[in-house]
């Protein structure tokens, strides 16, 4: 008898865990012993049903993935997740990652990759979707955006003005200047708008 992989399914939106679901009750090796809607229920659950391994949404409401993933794995360290996710951004990838994560999927590529990479990381190895890998490959060597120039892109993409952005951050406006010319020359950007853009693409902000 073959050992089922025991899977908890974590999404907030109940379509994508029942296409999850369907897909699973094919197979003679894999289950669905739980679901949850957010990063809190998710921890919850897999306290109580200890999954072999866990499908993790990034964006959720109440407590986001990452979040989860590192309260799950400070609490059970072998704890084996693959995250899904609708962007393949570096950043992003790089902290689920950094969290603990051992797979990381496109909601997109779901149907073909998903049960090759739940065999692959409940057998102890890591599984990257190929457009993932690319993007983290392509960005290797760019240059990291600080904390502070950080919090003045997510401001820009607020529509803040760099007036607004020296009175939220208690800077000067040239201090403010000079962060969004650093931005633009890391990110490769022609201008505010298209450094959000890559910034949202990169997975480095939210909008």
């Amino acid at each position: 008898m073959t050992h089922m992989i025991r899977i908890l399914s974590v999404d907030d939106h109940p379509l994508l865990r029942e296409g999850i679901a369907s897909l699973i009750e094919d197979q003679a090796d894999m289950e669905i012993v739980a679901e949850a809607s957010n990063g809190r229920e998710a921890i919850e659950q897999f306290r109580a049903h200890r999954p072999d391994v866990t499908l993790m949404d990034l964006q959720m409401p109440e407590m986001s993935g990452i979040d989860a993933i590192i309260a799950i794995r400070a609490e059970f360290p072998e704890a084996r997740l693959i995250i899904l996710t609708t962007h393949a951004g570096d950043v992003q990838v790089s902290r689920g990652l950094k969290a603990g994560a051992r797979g990381y999927l496109l909601k997109a590529s779901l149907r073909k990759e998903l049960l090759e990479t739940v065999r692959a990381v409940h057998s102890g190895h890591k599984r990257l979707s190929p457009e993932i890998a690319a993007e983290i490959a392509e960005h290797a060597t760019a240059e990291t955006l600080t904390p502070r120039e950080v919090g003045v892109l997510r401001l820009v993409a607020g529509g803040n003005a760099n007036k607004e952005i020296a009175a939220r951050l208690s800077l000067t406006e040239e201090t403010v200047k000079s962060h969004i010319r650093s931005i633009l020359s890391k990110l490769g950007a022609n201008d505010r708008t298209h450094a959000v853009t890559i910034g949202h693409k990169r997975g480095i902000i939210d909008l």
